[in-house]
């Protein structure tokens, strides 16, 4: 295969991840919203367009540095996340201070190492953006859990933050090379073989022995589903409800969803994972009901 080729199949590839994670995103915020619970017990779609949030906007920064650097330079996603921050798009409020500040001129090193205490933000902020870089590496799984772990320590430097991070690079590698067929089993096994020991790594072990439970309520309530907005209360659950999933999006967003929790969260990790993977692609009239990307995004008028 020749580089130039490598380098599109990259792109394809990463950019599918990108807009299953904002359909994801876009979609499950639209059930924070009350009036749309009913819809939610009637799998219905509610009124479009769905506006997308933080999750999709950094994401756009991460697949933004990797088509220019070809793979993450720390202080050019920095800026990036700074430059085109908003703050309506529902970021938490440590991460939409520490972005105005380096806005401002302040050290990214700085800012996100002194997060709680010093002990860095364990949030699963660094998780929610990174399917499309997983993709990008899906003929390096390896490479793509160290990239991972380099793009979180911009803003979150806690240990299960960048383990979180990696666990769901490592999944969405993992599904996009089109050489590899894996089953449920065989993808959580994949991750977990890829990551340290930690909490997520525990919470993966749990979630694989809980492969064969069909509801995700069930499982929710023993893995978590980000309601903490913690990265090991959200990516054990993410990673189960995309390894029964596989190659079917829309099953996959409702299995997520139903569950409730930090649902844009959630709902942008799955989508990315799944759409990372051969004919895991939206369907296209969610497609088409999801808020476009931003015009800076590389890829928004493909």
């Amino acid at each position: 295969m020749t580089a130039d080729r490598r380098d599109a199949d990259r792109w394809a590839r990463a950019l599918a991840s990108l807009r299953g994670l904002a359909v994801g995103d876009a979609l499950g915020s639209q059930f924070f919203v009350p009036a749309h619970y009913p819809s939610l017990k009637r799998r219905e779609l509610p009124p479009a367009p769905w506006r997308w949030t933080d999750d999709t906007e950094m994401a756009c920064s991460v697949l933004a540095v990797l088509a220019t650097h070809h793979r993450i330079d720390q202080d050019a996603l920095a800026r990036s996340f700074a430059d085109h921050h908003d703050v309506d798009r529902n970021y938490g409020r440590a991460v939409d201070r520490m972005l105005r500040l380096i806005r401002e001129g302040e050290d990214w090193r700085e800012l996100a190492s002194g997060l709680f205490s010093g002990h860095g933000s364990w949030g699963n902020g660094a998780a929610m953006r990174i399917a499309p870089l997983g993709a990008w590496y899906a003929d390096d799984p390896e490479q793509a859990t160290h990239q991972a772990e380099i793009s979180a320590y911009i803003t979150h430097q806690h240990r299960e933050a960048v383990v979180g991070a990696m666990a769901v690079a490592a999944a969405a590698a993992l599904v996009a090379d089109p050489a590899r067929a894996l089953g449920p089993g065989e993808l959580l096994d994949g991750v977990l073989a890829l990551i340290p020991r930690s909490a997520v790594q525990a919470g993966l072990r749990r979630a694989r022995d809980m492969l064969d439970y069909a509801d995700s309520g069930t499982v929710a309530a023993v893995l978590g589903c980000g309601r903490r907005t913690s990265a090991h209360d959200t990516v054990p659950f993410t990673l189960w409800a995309a390894a029964r999933n596989l190659g079917d999006y829309e099953k996959a967003f409702w299995t997520t969803v139903r569950a409730g929790g930090d649902v844009d969260t959630t709902c942008a990790i799955v989508g990315g994972i799944i759409a990372a993977s051969p004919g895991g692609a939206p369907p296209q009239a969610w497609c088409d009901g999801t808020e476009p990307l931003p015009s800076w995004a590389p890829g928004s008028a493909a």
